[in-house]
């Protein structure tokens, strides 16, 4: 257990995990079931630095110094994987060409647009967000993104190796359901918090995700590593939205 806990927590975030054994072909799929866990602490941690910050700053400034530590925390993973699914998929030429675009390590101005977008986005729904519904939105929203990881495993991949495939590999029945246990607590958690907005955020990413499944088999031919991360940043952003609601 504690090798799975160690693969998923070097594999998500830059926080150093020594004594990890050799990584094998599918490790990270069969580590899969810790990532909404992962997500979930992920998320604790940004809310307890938003939460100290706006007590020693103006929340704007709080808010900034968040998402900073957020990106910081994950190293940007998934922001260079929506970066270069924006690139992709926005391009007008044949799949193959959009596959070519996606590996392309520079940045295009379609990545540009939408790393701007999805910043600012986060930003303003952290900086936005009631401070009784902090310690439960983001967990969940964080914890969500990264269930929906195992999701997109089982879709169809656009290429026949790469990081995609070495994770679907891995996946099996005990990732799902220990992912799902973690989905369950959280939403159940945020239900008392901010009641209808949990399970409005749970119904609300999975059919973003449903969404973006369809788009990229139909764009892309498949699931790429790079829509991974697309997946992630869009589902977080979205949840978070939900709990701004003012309703």
């Amino acid at each position: 257990m504690m090798k799975k806990i160690k693969l998923a927590l070097g594999f998500l975030t830059i926080i150093p995990i020594h004594g990890t054994d050799p990584y094998l072909p599918g490790d990270i799929g069969r580590a899969a079931g810790w990532f909404p866990w992962i997500g979930a602490l992920l998320g604790l941690i940004v809310a307890g630095v938003y939460y100290g910050l706006s007590q020693i700053f103006a929340p704007l400034l709080a808010a900034v110094l968040s998402l900073a530590t957020w990106i910081t925390l994950t190293g940007g993973l998934h922001l260079d994987g929506l970066a270069d699914s924006c690139d992709g998929l926005l391009n007008a030429s044949n799949k193959e060409r959009r596959l070519e675009i996606m590996k392309d390590p520079r940045l295009g101005p379609f990545g540009g647009i939408g790393l701007m977008l999805i910043i600012l986005l986060k930003f303003a729904c952290l900086y936005s967000l009631p401070t009784h519904s902090l310690w439960f939105a983001l967990p969940l929203a964080a914890g969500l993104g990264r269930w929906l990881l195992l999701w997109a495993g089982k879709q169809p991949l656009a290429r026949p190796s790469g990081l995609a495939v070495d994770f679907a590999s891995g996946l099996n029945k005990k990732s799902f359901i220990l992912g799902a246990m973690a989905v369950f607590f959280l939403a159940v958690l945020a239900g008392y918090a901010a009641g209808w907005r949990s399970l409005a955020a749970v119904a609300f990413v999975h059919l973003l995700a449903w969404l973006i499944f369809k788009i990229a088999n139909s764009r892309l031919g498949g699931m790429t590593g790079d829509i991974f991360g697309f997946i992630v940043e869009l589902s977080e952003a979205a949840a978070m939205l939900i709990f701004c609601f003012k309703l």
